[in-house]
């Protein structure tokens, strides 16, 4: 069953006392860029996990999930 948007957005937390304010997961010092860094660098889900365990496979696509719907911005032409 595939989770949904909501609940894979709870999993992003931003704290402005930690990690320089950037979106973490799960109040982790694992910030979304560090798996989005690992996946372009040609990890799969399960090695990522396998470099940090504390995550789970939700983790990694609600960081994908994320970057998405942060980069999905509607552009206005002037």
């Amino acid at each position: 069953m595939p989770a949904s948007v909501a609940y894979l957005f709870n999993r992003i937390t931003v704290n402005p006392r930690q990690c320089g304010d950037r979106p973490c997961i799960r109040g982790m010092r694992i910030r979304v860029i560090d798996i989005l860094e690992l996946l372009a660098a040609g990890l799969s889900f399960e090695q990522i996990i396998e470099e940090l365990p504390d995550l789970e496979l939700d983790d990694i696509k609600a960081a994908l999930l994320y970057a998405l719907r942060k980069l999905d911005r509607p552009v206005l032409a002037t």
